[in-house]
Order: C-alpha cells, then sequence, then structure tokens
C-alpha cells in the first residue's frame, strides 16, 4: 500500500475516533429522565413511594405534568422538591398547559404564577404537552398560538426559565397548505420558544429525528424516548423492543441541542415500573 493512502487511512480512522469520543463525553452528563405520565395510576395515588421506586431503578430525573391550583400530584413545588431532593433526583422540565391556553384571554396572570411555581421546583423548561383536538384544524389556530408562545417565552425568561412546545403526530400534518409544526418554528423566536421532540410520533408521522435536528439544529433541546413496536398497530412499546433506530438518534444529540431526554411509554402492557426498567436498561446498556 502507497505510503500517502495508508497516512490517509490513518488520519481518517483517528479522526472517527475523534468524532466518537466526545459524543461518549458528552452523554456521560445526561442522566436518563422519566416522564411521569408513563406512571399517572401510580403517581397520583402514592407520589411519594411512586418516586423512590423511579430513583431505585437507576432514573436521576423526572418530568412533572399535571400541574393544577400550584401543586402537582397533590404536593406544592417546596414539597414535592424536597422528596425529590430525598431520592437524588431532579426536575428539569414540566409539562404544563395546553396550547389552547394561548387562544384565550387573560392568560398572562395564570402563566406567571405557573413560571413562578416552576422555577421553584427547580425546573429549567416550562413545557406545552398538548393541543387538544377541536384546536387542530386551522392555521390562524397555529399562528395565534405561536405568537402566544412567544410572549409566554418572555415571561418565562424573564422569570429565569424557559419555554419549551412539545409535539405529537398531529402537528406534522398539512393545515392550509402547510404543518403546524413549520407554522410554530417558522413563527416563533428561537430565543424564547424551543422544542421537546417526541421520538416516536415524529417517526409515526413518517418524519426522519435526524433531518429535523438538522433543520432545527440546536433547537430540539429535549427528546422524549419512545420506541414503536413491529407490528402493523405501531403500537408503544419499551426502549430497544422495538423498531427506532435510537444509536443513530444519539449519535446526532449535538446538532438536536438535546439537554434533557425523558423515557416514555403512553400504554404499558403490565406494570409501569417494570416497562420503564426495561427501557433503562436498554439505553444503559446500548446507548450511554
Amino acid at each position: 500500500m502507497p505510503a500517502t493512502r495508508r497516512d490517509f487511512i490513518k488520519q481518517s480512522s483517528l479522526l472517527a475516533a475523534g468524532f466518537f469520543l466526545p459524543i461518549d463525553d458528552f452523554f456521560k452528563k445526561k442522566p436518563v429522565g422519566v416522564q411521569l405520565y408513563t406512571l399517572r395510576n401510580d403517581i397520583g395515588k402514592d407520589p411519594k413511594g411512586t418516586l423512590a421506586k423511579v430513583a431505585q431503578l437507576g432514573y436521576k430525573q423526572v418530568e412533572t405534568f399535571g400541574y393544577g391550583n400550584r401543586k402537582w400530584f397533590g404536593l406544592t413545588a417546596a414539597e414535592l422538591k424536597s422528596v425529590l431532593k430525598d431520592n437524588g433526583l431532579t426536575s428539569p422540565s414540566g409539562h404544563t398547559f395546553p396550547g389552547s391556553f394561548f387562544l384565550k384571554d387573560g392568560w398572562q396572570d395564570q402563566w406567571k404564577v405557573a413560571v413562578e411555581d416552576s422555577k421553584a421546583l427547580g425546573q429549567d423548561y416550562i413545557t406545552i404537552p398538548w393541543l387538544e383536538e377541536a384546536y387542530r384544524n386551522s392555521a390562524d389556530n397555529y399562528k395565534k398560538i405561536a405568537e402566544g408562545l412567544n410572549k409566554a417565552g418572555e415571561m418565562a425568561h424573564q422569570g429565569g426559565i424557559k419555554l419549551a412546545y412539545h409535539n405529537h403526530d398531529f402537528e406534522f400534518a398539512t393545515v392550509d397548505g402547510q404543518t403546524g409544526f413549520d407554522i410554530l418554528t417558522k413563527n416563533t423566536d428561537k430565543k424564547l420558544v424551543q422544542f421537546e421532540l417526541d421520538l416516536y410520533w415524529a417517526v409515526k408521522a413518517g418524519l426522519d429525528p435526524v433531518k429535523l435536528f438538522r433543520e432545527h439544529s440546536g433547537r430540539i433541546v429535549m427528546w422524549h424516548v419512545k420506541d414503536m413496536d413491529k407490528t402493523d398497530k405501531k403500537f408503544f412499546t419499551e426502549v430497544g423492543n422495538g423498531s427506532i433506530d435510537f444509536k443513530t438518534i444519539f449519535a446526532n444529540a449535538k446538532t438536536s441541542g438535546m439537554k434533557y431526554f425523558f423515557v416514555e411509554q403512553d400504554v404499558c402492557p403490565g406494570s409501569p415500573f417494570v416497562s420503564i426498567e426495561k427501557s433503562i436498561n436498554y439505553l444503559n446498556n446500548n446507548i450511554l
């Protein structure tokens, strides 16, 4: 083999090694989180016991849901933060109000209080989790929501946290010639509105998550790590048990701008604790 070709191959190998090392280092700093909606039938009855079990399985972070009357699962921000701390957990994000919240008058006061509570809990992001079906068929609704997100993002920034929007598959459907996701991304300020990509719903809608990372580089700051089974139904399943290529997705985390990720499984075949244990074991053994 000519020396020049041999040197080229050697240099290429070194470059390849250099490419993968930072990704390994990157994930050493990323604890595995879980979206507590997966455990919704348990945490409402026994929040302290449920969070203790989550920690015992190796999770370090949780994403909340069900905020109302300044409480989560019957606990104030101070009370929940104390329970989290006792179990070595933190909560960097919380699902709060639906998208229709921004289509109603006078939402600002309620939003300000929610930002204060989210900050008190120690969250970095206050996240919009859902848009009800009645509001999805109008591009004008998406534009009004985008306008609200910009205002809410500014208020969140003033309150010391950030705003994110979480997708399902319907945001990728065409509405009046464009998708809801495109309307939201194009009509919101990149500095004020980030996104939490639900990998399952993006794939189910026919999208490539890595392509979305490239199109919105640095803006998809959180993920829901959720797998799709290999049946025609394409139903929810434990991470690593389905068809989604998580190795490729995680290899492109820096392009995404991912700061946090949360295992989620909307429906489990048995105990959700068994399902989230299988998911974290797969991630630890094969991805992280």
